[in-house]
């Protein structure tokens, strides 16, 4: 099995073309190590809004790939209003992101937090 965390368009984007590496959660967890950044089914127009004003520079896709998985990424550790992560981090936790990368869209269900898959090695 593989884990995976299900994130909102446009971040999962940013996550996996290498333009952000924090992501942002009201929740704490204790996993580390690598796993499958999951599209949610969800776009947060909002934030997308707040990405076209606050980085010109970053070329956005006019579709966003939704409902499955999109890349991989390292999870290496956790910030938070204490320790701020930059950029990108509005708290009240930031999960620190390495390393990742595009993978081909394969659709997939999501869930909530950190979750298994059945996302196999011959898929990336």
């Amino acid at each position: 099995m593989t884990m995976a965390l299900s994130i909102r368009q446009p971040w999962a984007w940013l996550i996996v073309n290498g333009y952000k590496n924090i992501e942002n959660r009201t929740w704490s967890t204790y996993f580390r190590g690598s796993f499958l950044v999951h599209a949610s089914k969800k776009i947060d127009y909002a934030g997308l809004d707040w990405v076209r004003l606050n980085c010109p520079d970053i070329v956005l896709p006019m579709v966003f790939e939704t409902g499955g998985i999109v890349g991989s990424a390292e999870m290496v550790g956790i910030v938070n209003h204490q320790r701020s992560g930059g950029f990108w981090f509005t708290g009240p936790y930031g999960f620190v992101l390495r390393n990742a990368r595009p993978l081909p869209f394969v659709p997939m269900l999501g869930s909530t937090g950190f979750f298994q898959t059945d996302y196999r090695k011959e898929n990336k």
